[in-house]
């Protein structure tokens, strides 16, 4: 080892007697006990290893460095790379949501743009085209383009598709861009910044050809946004007014609205009828974009205040200066508002109200400065805070203690480049799905859902987790285990795979072993389903079992659950609707599943009736009272259960036109089925349940029989006749 190394993390594996050393050189080290013999000697990283972790077969080990915010995954076997996880290497700026919040994208300081998965928080692809700190980024085109503005004096377009830079938009004057706005089609791109004539510049997506150049404001551009309409562009700048630019119109005159303070942020209504602006008194102004004129006004600036600074004389309490919102997100409703800024709080409003729903507090970090709400007498000294004093000389490892200040600063001056960072919210984005909502923050990237879903987690990464043990786990007939694993490694083709193999009669036993934090996940598994599968019997016994052995968990939590709740209540509602429209053509075979139950009741039958009445009546059914003529009245009014025949076959049905109807019933009932996505064969056998007699002709009376007439087709009648029973009910 280089002189002056340290050990800053190990760990030991009793199984293998395996002890992983990590240095502050970014060297790990393997080493056999109690032999100490030296099996592996590895450098991750140029940074210091922070911790190590090894799987629970020995395999495989993790290691993090916090200065690079990277995790590594090593199998020192085969010396190869199993993950690699880093996010930004310096302060995250700014962040969007994809149309289907499945991906976040986030720009940072060190230059690059970070696409991570929202689900299992991995980052699946990184653009490092940019030479500066990045300080917007919008997703465009359904998703599949990202855009960023930097300082570097350029805004990029990278293809989500091929993951490539197809675009780069310059200025013919230098401007350093910290504001960002993208059409709803995606085919207009605009820019502000700091430049010397506080413009606002607009590209073509296709052509990469600057078209536009908006002039106006008299400091720089701090927030642009266009309307979900993509009618108008609003801007927002440091001169105290906003500005609402007509930019496909003719009409050039653009009027500003004043405002009290420098504005800092803004965002538009879904409905883009209101715009919301915080400025950098702490304020939040709602803005009728109609009739010009100011709605609402929160005043946030004590909603936001949290946490003192080392250098303060006072508590967070009563020292709410420089407190401001910097970022601004509404609902996919409209109904509320989300706003961070300099502070460890993240504030929830109601849109309408301006009241303050929920205070989120992002960091509980000391090591953050303000985050602590208290003056701490015991930390104050003679030459004044603690937190300020140059204690240099006292740090253990060398490369902390190395002299970074600038040349010339004397011990313990403020211009040493070694600092506490600011807990703070540098953005806040609502999901466009409203059920969760990202915060770009000192801490890194956190995401608040309202659905607690079972996402891969990195530290449960284990060897016997494959889709190949799944698949050997199933053929021992291990379900529950086979189901957990594929829920772990949250693949749907394998998920689907598992849950179709299990036998019915071992799914009530699945279901009641089954681990609670699965239940929800399963059941909305089944909602899925449930729109496309043709296994309909075999979803509702899973939707019976889960509901019967987990129901009081279930209920319990029913409002975290609504969504799946919902979901699974919408696939049960279209199976009844289809089940009623493939029973139309089979009019017979309803009525005779209506008297096949035991009715003790005449007011049970009557309420059957009128279901019955209600359901085909108005595809051309029609009943005459028992014992009229043909020329009785048809549509009958108020009808007991007693003055309609049912076709019921009491074995006189003549062969040819049994036979006759059945390869019918069954044409139709392959047809609509393959239309529907139901088994066939259950169509055929529901089928066979009521038979019916067909006999040609006109429509006949005065046999003392009801009928039931069904019209298919142009030009074409069938008249289903039925001998009178007696005693059928």
């Amino acid at each position: 080892m280089q002189p002056g190394t340290k050990v800053v993390s190990s760990t030991f594996h009793a199984p293998s007697n395996l002890l992983i050393v990590g240095f502050s050189n970014g060297v790990f080290g393997l080493w056999e006990m109690p032999s100490f013999t030296n099996v592996h000697t590895l450098s991750v990283s140029q940074e210091k290893i922070n911790s190590v972790a090894v799987n629970p077969s020995g395999e495989w080990l993790a290691f993090g460095a916090s200065k690079l915010g990277q995790l590594l995954v090593w199998e020192w076997q085969s010396e190869s790379y199993v993950l690699k996880q880093q996010g930004h290497y310096f302060d995250m700026n700014t962040l969007s949501y994809s149309a289907d919040g499945q991906q976040v994208a986030t720009g940072g300081d060190d230059g690059k743009v970070k696409i991570w998965n929202a689900a299992s928080g991995f980052c699946f692809v990184t653009f490092e085209e940019h030479s500066s700190s990045i300080s917007a980024v919008e997703f465009a085109k359904q998703g599949q383009v990202i855009f960023s503005a930097s300082l570097d004096g350029t805004v990029r377009a990278f293809d989500l598709v091929r993951y490539r830079n197809f675009r780069t938009f310059t200025t013919p004057s230098p401007v350093q861009f910290n504001s960002l706005a993208v059409d709803p089609s995606g085919e207009i791109v605009c820019a502000g910044g700091t430049g010397d004539g506080f413009e606002i510049y607009m590209w073509s997506t296709q052509t990469g050809k600057l078209i536009d150049v908006l002039g106006g404001h008299e400091g720089p551009i701090s927030a642009l946004a266009f309307s979900p309409l993509g009618d108008r562009l609003v801007s927002a700048s440091w001169d105290k007014t906003i500005r609402v630019w007509d930019v496909f119109g003719r009409s050039s005159a653009v009027e500003p609205f004043r405002l009290n303070a420098d504005a800092l942020a803004l965002a538009f209504r879904p409905d883009g009828l209101e715009v919301a602006v915080s400025t950098l008194d702490g304020q939040i102004m709602f803005w009728d974009l109609r009739a010009a004129v100011q709605r609402t006004l929160i005043e946030g600036r004590k909603d936001i205040s949290g946490g003192r600074k080392a250098d303060d004389r006072m508590t967070a309490a009563n020292n709410s200066s420089g407190k401001a919102f910097n970022s601004l997100s509404y609902t996919a409703d409209g109904e509320c508002l989300l706003a961070g800024g300099n502070s460890k709080h993240v504030c929830l409003y109601d849109a309408r109200d301006g009241v303050l729903l929920k205070r989120f507090e992002i960091s509980q970090n000391l090591s953050l400065d303000g985050t602590q709400e208290f003056l701490d007498s015991r930390k104050l000294t003679e030459a004044g805070p603690m937190e300020l004093i140059d204690d240099r000389g006292d740090l253990s490892d060398l490369e902390d203690r190395i002299d970074k200040t600038l040349p010339g600063a004397r011990a313990g001056d403020m211009s040493k480049r070694q600092y506490r960072p600011e807990a703070r919210t540098k953005c806040v984005r609502f999901s466009p799905t409203g059920r969760s909502w990202a915060a770009a923050s000192t801490e890194g990237l956190l995401i608040y859902s309202l659905d607690d879903a079972i996402a891969f987690d990195p530290f449960d990464l284990d060897l016997d987790i494959t889709p190949d043990s799944i698949a050997e786990t199933l053929a021992e007939r291990h379900y529950l285990k086979a189901l957990v694993m594929a829920f772990r490694l949250n693949e749907q083709p394998l998920i689907r795979t598992v849950y179709e193999a299990t036998p019915t009669r071992d799914i009530k036993l699945v279901a009641r072993q089954l681990p609670l934090g699965y239940a929800e996940a399963l059941l909305s598994f089944i909602a899925k389903q449930l729109e496309a599968s043709p296994h309909v019997e075999f979803h509702l016994v899973w939707i019976s079992a889960l509901f019967s052995s987990q129901g009081r968990y279930l209920r319990e939590r029913s409002g975290d659950h609504a969504a799946t709740f919902r979901a699974l209540q919408k696939g049960l509602t279209d199976f009844q609707e289809n089940i009623v429209r493939l029973c139309v053509p089979f009019l017979s075979l309803s009525l005779s599943l209506s008297l096949s139950l035991s009715l003790s009741r005449w007011s049970v039958a009557d309420e059957i009736v009128a279901q019955v009445r209600r359901q085909y009546f108005h595809v051309g059914v029609h009943a005459r009272p028992a014992g009229s003529s043909g020329g009785g009245r048809k549509d009958g009014g108020r009808r007991e259960l007693s003055n309609i025949h049912f076709s019921l076959s009491n074995g006189t049905l003549c062969e040819t036109a049994r036979a006759r109807a059945r390869a019918e019933c069954e044409a139709d009932g392959s047809k609509i089925a393959g239309s529907l996505g139901i088994d066939a064969f259950l169509i055929r056998e529901l089928t066979k349940v009521g038979r019916l007699e067909e006999r040609g002709g006109e429509e006949r009376g005065g046999d003392g029989g009801g009928f039931w007439k069904y019209r298919e087709g142009r030009g074409r009648k069938k008249t289903w006749w039925a001998n009178s029973v007696e005693g059928a009910v």
